[in-house]
């Protein structure tokens, strides 16, 4: 037997259900991610401190180290890449990206393989054993680096050569091999505590972000609108029509009957009345200079003061909300309010997206700005959501 409530009504109940059922999906997915992100993060910690390498690895290469350089890390099946057309790289930075997005495998245009073999990384610099020969990159001399984000390419640019070269690598090692070359890059500068420092605040700042699980709606909170079809979207925009088309009425001209003109023209003009001549006064009046002239020029007359037009709600087709979200402009939201859903549309996996809320073709909302593939599966990218 179906529940219903004091007017005998299920809607309430239904309401309810598909609230919560959608909330719950959405706090489960949010939290999936939250905590894939928090155990990447805490991965590349605790590979930060321990990260260290030793002369022993070096073991059966062919290359000689130098006095306190140790072996982090070896890689085969790498290919060493040049670059026809030479461009400026920028310089190297220290910068962590926590889960970058997989590159697709594929070589990038203008670059060329010259050669394969093993990949050594040091803690003084980058070697390439290939078939051809030796190729290194010194972390001393090092002006510029590039990490390719849609394809498995580093490029890396040195004082003592003319040409851009790097490393084309497979796919699934790509986020690895540039986590530790940030490393080792620090290592070679002094700087390894910078690269632990910032991880230990995104850490913090990811931790302060962790998803918080709704409360459960009860029946008594449903609204009207819930029964309507849309929902309070279909009642925002019934209201906006109920009082644009009396203002739009009411300023339009009024309709003319049928007939009216014949009628118009059937009725016979008024006969003027004839004005009585005007009788000459008695006293006789006598201009004095005090009156205007004749031909005197007219003072403009002052219009009416234009009546202050009422204030708008500065949403520019955005849904009423309580956080003041609108399509106007202004600043972009990275961090939404925790009941940004019960007042948008949002996509399945909301709180995965990593960018600045946007809203879709679809007319739903997501959390990837900023990123390539922003509301995919929606029909794509719109526009930009202010605050």
């Amino acid at each position: 037997m179906a529940m219903t409530d004091s007017t005998g009504s299920t809607w309430r109940y239904r309401w309810a259900h598909r609230q919560n059922d959608r909330r719950h999906r959405a706090f489960r997915a949010a939290d999936e991610a939250w905590r894939r992100r928090d155990e990447e993060l805490r991965r590349l910690r605790t590979l930060a401190g321990s990260f260290h390498g030793s002369a022993e690895a070096a073991a059966g290469l062919p290359m000689e180290l130098g006095p306190g350089e140790v072996v982090l890390w070896t890689l085969p099946a790498a290919q060493l890449v040049e670059v026809r057309h030479t461009a400026v790289l920028p310089a190297p930075e220290l910068t962590v990206e926590v889960e970058p997005p997989m590159p697709r495998p594929r070589r990038p245009e203008g670059v060329r393989i010259v050669d394969a073999g093993l990949a050594v990384l040091t803690n003084r610099r980058l070697v390439l054993l290939g078939g051809r020969g030796r190729r290194d990159w010194a972390y001393g001399r090092m002006t510029g680096l590039s990490h390719d984000p849609a394809a498995p390419v580093t490029l890396i640019q040195v004082l003592d050569r003319r040409r851009t070269s790097g490393l084309l690598l497979p796919t699934g090692a790509v986020a690895d091999f540039r986590f530790k070359l940030t490393l080792a890059f620090a290592d070679a500068i002094e700087q390894r505590a910078a690269v632990v420092a910032q991880l230990d605040e995104l850490i913090e700042e990811h931790t302060a972000e962790r998803p918080v699980r709704p409360a459960v709606l009860t029946p008594a909170q449903a609204r009207f609108s819930g029964r309507v079809p849309g929902g309070r979207r279909t009642v925002a925009v019934a209201a906006a029509i109920a009082l644009i088309v009396p203002a739009l009425l009411f300023e339009s001209d009024p309709p003319v009957r049928p007939g009216s003109e014949r009628a118009a023209a059937a009725t016979p003009a008024a006969t003027a009345t004839a004005t009585p001549s005007p009788l000459n006064p008695v006293v006789g009046v006598v201009d004095t200079p005090s009156q205007k002239p004749r031909h005197a020029r007219a003072t403009p007359t002052v219009g009416p003061s234009r009546t202050a037009r009422p204030v708008v709600d500065r949403r520019c087709g955005a849904p009423a909300n309580p956080y003041g979200y609108d399509f106007c402009g202004g600043q972009r939201i990275r961090r939404p309010a925790r009941g940004v859903c019960d007042w948008f549309d949002c996509v399945q996996g909301f709180w995965s997206g990593k960018g600045w809320l946007v809203q879709c073709r679809d007319g739903t909302v997501s959390l990837t700005g900023g990123e390539r593939d922003a509301c995919a599966g929606h029909r794509g990218f719109r526009r930009t959501i202010w605050t």
